[in-house]
């Protein structure tokens, strides 16, 4: 009779191991102007140097290391985000602070970065923990505009990792050219950076059948703009489903009071934006995002009052040169991926 009951103990706990899922937090974060406190002859960083317009002290770069690493934290809840893209930081070196000096070191990050001929010297980065995430090729992409007057801008991040199920997952970080000189002016650059995009999630497509891609970052264009909605092609959800299209999360809630994660003119807008491919939406893959849903992370500790436009606006690190001691003036975004 024991026998007998250890044998059915034994298929249940097995059975239950076979449906077995976990949980991978994915999280995105434009942490605005991430320096170091060190002189780069090679870039425009003169701004963010103790002698410098920002009077970017020492004290001040580890203060910052220390909020992105709160908010980081926070995003997590009980358990640290798997994967956790970021734009605007200068380079490898800000990232080596932030993952191994800085409050962030406990959660045990590895990371990747690019190198970008950005003028100012912005990047983006990776960071992932090897038990959630194993990377095994990473590429970045340089765009190439036709005006060779535009500016050069910040290289896509492109990284193809495993999954503890085994299956393939394939992040891109992006960080689109700026509107600065006005939205229309500048829309051809962003339509470049799509552009190039499209090629690599195409060849993705082609390469596996169901791909599964995830593209976070900051785009400068909202999901119904000419780059996003008709260059990328990230469809809403609410469109009919195919595993080789793209799916823009925040499409179907442009419209939705006070939603974005960053603040223009009184206004919410939604830069910050996950796309990912139609199998990840699909009732047949193993690895799901979880509810359909990507969210905005709006924690109180993130928010200062708007006193000019209402309601609540991004506490950011400075306003113009006047440091203020916030975190950002973007809110960080995140989706969770069910891993079966």
């Amino acid at each position: 009779m024991k026998k007998l009951l250890f044998f059915y103990l034994f298929l249940a706990l097995f059975s239950s191991g076979l449906n077995a899922q976990s949980n991978l937090r994915v999280m995105f974060y434009n942490v605005e102007n991430l320096f170091d406190t060190k002189n780069d002859p090679q870039k425009n960083d003169e701004d963010f140097l103790p002698e410098g317009s920002m009077k970017w002290m020492s004290w001040k770069y580890w203060e910052k290391l220390k909020n992105i690493s709160r908010v980081i934290t926070a995003v997590g809840e009980m358990q640290s985000p798997g994967l956790v893209g970021l734009c605007e930081i200068e380079n490898d070196s800000v990232i080596f602070d932030l993952t191994k000096r800085s409050p962030l070191r406990n959660q045990q990050y590895e990371y990747i970065v690019t190198n970008s001929p950005d003028e100012r010297g912005i990047d983006v980065a990776l960071l992932y923990q090897r038990h959630q995430f194993k990377p095994v090729e990473r590429r970045e992409y340089k765009i190439a505009f036709r005006n060779k007057s535009t500016r050069p801008t910040r290289n896509i991040l492109h990284v193809t990792g495993k999954l503890v199920n085994g299956e393939n997952l394939d992040v891109f970080v992006c960080h689109f050219p700026s509107r600065s000189g006005g939205q229309k002016e500048s829309e051809p650059a962003r339509i470049a950076a799509a552009t190039l995009l499209r090629s690599k999630t195409d060849s993705l497509f082609k390469l596996r059948k169901n791909a599964n891609i995830i593209i976070m970052g900051d785009f400068n264009d909202h999901p119904d703009d000419v780059s996003i909605f008709k260059t990328l092609k990230a469809r809403s959800l609410n469109d009919h489903r195919a595993n080789d299209e793209l799916y823009n999360l925040f499409f179907h809630r442009m419209k939705e009071r006070d939603f974005g994660s960053y603040k223009y003119r009184g206004n919410w807008e939604v830069l910050d934006q996950f796309i990912v491919s139609g199998h990840l939406v699909s009732g047949e893959s193993r690895v799901k995002i979880k509810d359909e849903k990507g969210n905005v992370f709006k924690a109180k500790f993130l928010l200062q009052d708007d006193e000019k436009n209402g309601g609540e606006q991004p506490y950011r690190t400075n306003l113009g040169p006047r440091y203020i001691g916030g975190f950002s003036d973007h809110l960080p975004i995140y989706l969770d991926l069910d891993v079966k």
